[in-house]
């Protein structure tokens, strides 16, 4: 279920792509009628993104819809797939960015520290 209570099938092994992700064939117009709507709503707050990876940069809407969160009054934290891809490069390029990665040692305690970057 999404923010706001939109359901839909975003993938599945039946749908035929493209995009594909794996064997699991992506819905754009299903995601992009659940996500963007979310997208939009940063008021200043924290916008949260899980996350940008394959299926979700497929959807040329969705990442203008997160370039301009990005440059909104706001604050974002997003979950980034690892692999190159040009969008989530210029994303982790910018000066205002920070890195943090996620491992197996370090998974139970990166909510304590993202947190205390939200503080006001």
């Amino acid at each position: 279920e999404a923010v706001g209570g939109a359901l839909g099938v975003l993938a599945h092994v039946d749908f035929p792509g493209p995009p594909l992700v794996g064997r699991y064939g992506v819905d754009l117009q299903a995601f992009e009628r659940i996500a963007l709507p979310t997208l939009g709503a940063n008021d200043g707050g924290v916008l949260v993104i899980d996350e940008l990876g394959k299926m979700e940069l497929a959807s040329v809407a969705f990442r203008e819809h997160v370039r301009k969160a990005f440059e909104r009054d706001g604050s974002v934290l997003a979950t980034v797939h690892r692999y190159r891809h040009p969008f989530t490069d210029q994303l982790k390029d910018r000066p205002d960015v920070r890195l943090l990665q996620v491992t197996y040692e370090n998974r139970n305690t990166l909510a304590d520290e993202v947190a205390t970057w939200f503080e006001v």
